[in-house]
C-alpha cells in the first residue's frame, strides 16, 4: 500500500487520520484503468489524491481551504506527482465534467453550534447537528458528476447515519452499500462532546468507541 501520510501539513489543515487510511485502502481495490478520471472532494493534505495519482490516473482534487489547497500542491509538487488542485466549494471548481472516480472524506461531526459557521481546522469535521450538512450536499451532487459504471466513496462516522446516505444514493440510481467498517477510539473532539452525543441519543451511556464506514456507490452502465 502506499504511504498514508504526506510529507508535509501546514497548521489549521486536517491531519489524515483513521478515516483516511480507511478510505485509501477502499481506493486500493478498486480496478481503475490508466488515465481514470479521479476527483477528490475536501482534499485536505491531499492523501487520497497522492495515492489515486500514484494508480497512473488523472487527479483532480478540490478544497475550500486556502491552506489546504496550499499543502496539497506542495505535496504534489514533493511528489512528482501530476495533480491538479483547484479551490472551491464541492463540484463548482471543475464545472460539468464527470469522474470515473469521486473520493471524499467530508466533514462529518455532528456538533452542538448550529447557528455558528466552523472556523479554522473545524471547517474539516463540524457538519451541524445531524452531521449531514455536506454529506447530503454530496449524495444529492455526485450521481450527476459519474460516468456510466463510475464509483463514488465516501468515508464518514456511524453517527451521522450511514443509512441515509445509501438511501439518498439509491434512490438517484446508484447501487449503493456500506463496503468498509471501523471501530475506533474517541478522538479529542468526540470525547469533548461525548454527553451532548448522549443527551441526543447519539452514543449510548457505555459507548467508548466510534465507528466510522465506507459508503460505495456505483452508477450502472
Amino acid at each position: 500500500m502506499t504511504s498514508l501520510v504526506p510529507p508535509l501539513t501546514l497548521p489549521g489543515v486536517y491531519t489524515p487520520q483513521e478515516d483516511t487510511a480507511l478510505l485509501v485502502r477502499a481506493l486500493s481495490e478498486e480496478p481503475l484503468r490508466p488515465g481514470a478520471d479521479v476527483l477528490d472532494i475536501g482534499t485536505g493534505t491531499g492523501a487520497l489524491a497522492l495515492a489515486a495519482a500514484r494508480r497512473d490516473t488523472r487527479v483532480t482534487a478540490v478544497d475550500v481551504s486556502w491552506r489546504a489547497v496550499l499543502t496539497a500542491r506542495l505535496n504534489a509538487w514533493l511528489a512528482r506527482l501530476p495533480v491538479r488542485i483547484r479551490r472551491g466549494n464541492l463540484f463548482s471548481p471543475v464545472g460539468d465534467r464527470s469522474f470515473d472516480l469521486i473520493l471524499t472524506n467530508p466533514p462529518y461531526v455532528p456538533t452542538p453550534e448550529a447557528g455558528r459557521p466552523p472556523r479554522g481546522t473545524a471547517r474539516s469535521w463540524d457538519a451541524g447537528p445531524d452531521g449531514r450538512f455536506v454529506l447530503d450536499r454530496i449524495c444529492r451532487e455526485a450521481p450527476s458528476r459519474l460516468r456510466p459504471g463510475g464509483v463514488l466513496l465516501i468515508v464518514h462516522s456511524a453517527l451521522s447515519d450511514p443509512g441515509r446516505t445509501v438511501e439518498r444514493l439509491r434512490a438517484a440510481g446508484l447501487k449503493a452499500a456500506v463496503t468498509r467498517r471501523r471501530r475506533i477510539a474517541f478522538g479529542p473532539v468526540l470525547r469533548a462532546r461525548q454527553d451532548w452525543l448522549r443527551e441526543r441519543g447519539l452514543l449510548s451511556p457505555a459507548e467508548q468507541k466510534e465507528e466510522l464506514v465506507v459508503v460505495r456507490a456505483e452508477l450502472p452502465v
